[in-house]
């Protein structure tokens, strides 16, 4: 008996322990919920409270300032190559010049308690999120909306929506409702390209906002909820539809008598695409001039200051773009004139292209090319070939990713090699497929697993050999130092962690995201300028309206060691080597010392070439946007490079490419890569002075090099046609 009761007495003793324990467990737990509900709660009124988040005023300030681009001509006096006053077509007019028929509207459609809530109608966000479909109008009030407007934050997350709640409430705090209002009705999307009620005003009837009537007003309150399905002027039954219900609810919220209401129902509307529609010839609505469609330089400077903007201010793309169209910025762009002028006369004019049309659909082979000098200045781009027929448009120079092919061997397997003392100009390598999960990959241009005889890194580099670079990169240099280097010193940006740290997509530049014609351009300049790799610009500076506060500056290029000196100096000496006479004769080019490197990517759907002189450097890209089997038998690309590079050579005076202290040339033995013997058959190569081949003594007058090296250099030309 006494051992029962003190049985249940351990029972009970361990029945209020566990209690406590999860007393004490609750009770931190709701320790923690306070502190964080109040840490939250804090830091919410500090915000609501605080400084503006959104200041209206400076939205409709900048509203209409016309930004300008500028470029330095020949002479180095400025001249005005853009005007950007919205690819949007938007006008910002006061409250008091819009017809008070449509504030009613759209606060009878999107936010019937607009007058009454203070940012946002917590009956409409508790509706919405206990059971949506209780609710018509969704969550977002007027002024939630204007705030989606100006930032373009549309996702839908939680975190989202929480700080447009703050930031709704903190504009209502600093602004009255008529100006929210205004700001709304001048900045929400109303489909066919218009921003505000005064353009939609215009498109769709040809007159000005406080023109309109009720059952116009009720048009364009329809169009928002669907731009595209409710315009009138493309889909006028839907639009319809949607009026008469905004006209209902103008009525029931007593915005509309019963006579009005009946009469906005009856009004017969006359759309500009009408054939009733007559314009009123006192209007003052001017006929919008033909759009200036701009060069792809000036597309690509609107792209660099908007992702610059991004970056440097923690702008949305929206605010960016809102910033370059309607903040009188005057930007000086780097390109040069007559460089742009000679690379658009030729692709504009297909000058020099084959006639190849896609299998499909029967469209013209497309093509990109980017010219930088050799610190970083981007000077001159075209975007495709044939007309440029609208603004920022797909530009394939700077956005179209593609494999690079054999022309990826410089900067993903010999340029880091030579860096890291592994191989030099001469180093021979056995000219052979290697077992990759059990089968002999890869195969040269010719379809051969190769010659299964030793080549030289010049030979292999000048004949594009699949082989050499896949067994240098395997046995020598290593998968993660070939993939740093395209990474950190070439700055290759869209490189895959995974699939492209294999052996394929490093030595034959099968990349799983591939690279663009200014990414590849700009590593190259690293072998014409010692070494050094810079970002790519295109402009030099920004400023203000007035010009005397700079925002964005590329006036000091700063560029980083992406190899060394010596590096570079060899590099520009082994693809000088790449025979480019069947290209064309380029009198004014071929005046100048020329490095080049061919790229053809599998199936034969992408070609490339990479070249410069020791003015500039170039990459192209030749291929169709739906990739398709290119019929050629020359690289179109090397074509290319010829036209455009030849004209903007002519009268350029003499000059060769930089050299350092840190190399020398030496004559080598072409059977065994080291410094030549006496008895060697020789070639001239370009070495490290710390760093020399030792010199060969295999050679003798009794014997000869192993394998025919006159016809393994003849043999190989048509090889490197191929490209």
């Amino acid at each position: 008996m006494a051992k029962t009761t003190k049985n249940k007495k351990i029972d009970n003793n361990k029945k209020r322990t566990a209690i406590s324990v999860f007393l004490g467990f609750l009770c931190v737990c709701g320790l923690t919920v306070c502190v964080v509900a109040s840490y939250v709660l804090f830091n919410s009124i500090s915000f609501v409270s605080g400084d503006l988040a959104i200041d209206l005023d400076e939205y409709k300030e900048k509203q209409n300032q016309t930004s300008f681009i500028y470029a330095y001509n020949e002479d180095g006096s400025l001249e005005e190559i853009a005007r950007l006053h919205g690819e949007e077509n938007r006008v910002w007019v006061d409250l008091d010049d819009i017809s008070p028929h449509m504030v009613n509207a759209f606060i009878s459609v999107e936010d019937t308690r607009f007058k009454e809530h203070h940012g946002v109608d917590w009956r409409r966000t508790i509706g919405v999120i206990v059971k949506p479909s209780n609710i018509g109008q969704g969550g977002s009030t007027i002024t939630q909306q204007l705030i989606k407007n100006l930032t373009n934050q549309n996702e839908t997350t939680t975190v989202r929506k929480f700080k447009e709640i703050l930031t709704a409430l903190n504009l209502e705090k600093n602004y009255d409702k008529d100006e929210i209002i205004e700001a709304y009705l001048n900045t929400l999307y109303l489909g066919s390209g218009c921003y505000g009620v005064e353009t939609a005003s215009e498109k769709y009837f040809g007159k000005e906002v406080s023109e309109l009537n009720a059952a116009e007003c009720a048009v364009i309150a329809s169009i928002t909820k669907k731009p595209t399905k409710n315009n009138p002027l493309l889909n006028p039954e839907n639009n319809r539809e949607r009026q008469l219900h905004c006209l209902k609810e103008m009525w029931k919220n007593g915005m509309l008598t019963d006579e009005e209401y009946q009469e906005a129902c009856d009004y017969k509307l006359i759309f500009t695409n009408s054939d009733e529609y007559v314009p009123d010839e006192d209007s003052k609505i001017v006929v919008e001039e033909d759009k200036v469609i701009n060069s792809f330089y000036v597309d690509y400077v609107i792209q660099c200051v908007r992702d610059d903007l991004m970056e440097a201010y923690g702008y949305s793309k929206q605010q960016a773009i809102n910033e370059i169209y309607y903040g009188g910025l005057k930007i000086y762009a780097a390109v040069d004139l007559d460089v742009q002028n000679a690379l658009e006369d030729v692709y504009v004019n297909r000058k020099g292209f084959p006639e190849l049309y896609s299998e499909d659909e029967g469209i013209p082979v497309q093509s990109a090319m980017t010219i930088m000098d050799y610190n970083g200045r981007v000077v001159a781009i075209v975007g495709q070939a044939g007309e440029k027929t609208e603004n920022r448009g797909l530009n394939r120079a700077a956005n179209s990713y593609r494999q690079p092919g054999s022309t990826i061997k410089p900067i993903a397997c010999y340029a880091p090699a030579i860096d890291m003392n592994l191989i030099t100009f001469s180093t021979t390598v056995k000219d052979y497929a290697i077992a990759v999960n059990g089968q002999l990959w890869p195969h040269n241009v010719d379809q051969t697993l190769g010659s299964n005889k030793m080549s030289t890194v010049q030979y292999a580099l000048q004949q594009s050999h699949n082989t050499v670079p896949a067994r240098i990169i395997n046995y020598e240099l290593g998968i993660e130092n070939s993939f740093t280097y395209l990474r950190d010193a070439f700055k290759l940006s869209k490189l895959d962690e995974k699939e492209d740290r294999q052996l394929a997509p490093l030595a034959t530049g099968a990349l799983h995201n591939g690279t663009t014609t200014v990414e590849m351009a700009a590593a190259y300049a690293t072998f014409g300028n010692g070494g050094m790799y810079y970002e790519p610009y295109s402009y030099y500076k920004v400023t203000n309206s007035k010009g005397d506060e700079i925002i964005l500056s590329n006036e000091e290029p700063v560029g980083h060691r992406a190899i060394s000196e010596e590096t570079s100096d060899i590099m520009c000496e082994l693809l000088q080597t790449v025979d480019t006479s069947y290209y064309g004769t380029g009198s004014n080019v071929r005046r100048f010392q020329i490095i080049a490197k061919t790229g053809t990517t599998t199936n034969n759907t992408n070609r490339w070439f990479c070249a410069g002189t020791p003015y500039y450097v170039t990459a192209i890209w030749f291929g169709f946007d739906i990739p398709e089997r290119l019929d050629v038998d020359v690289n179109p690309c090397g074509k290319i490079f010829i036209s455009v590079f030849d004209k903007v050579h002519k009268d350029l005076p003499d000059k060769k490419f930089p050299k350092s202290s840190g190399t020398v040339q030496k004559t080598y033995c072409q059977a065994t890569g080291l410094l030549a013997g006496p008895n060697c058959v020789t070639g001239v190569g370009w070495y490290k002075i710390n760093s020399l081949p030792a010199t060969c003594t295999a050679c003798t007058p009794f014997t000869t090099p192993e394998g025919d090296v006159v016809d393994q250099i003849i043999g190989g030309i048509v090889d490197n046609i191929l490209g």
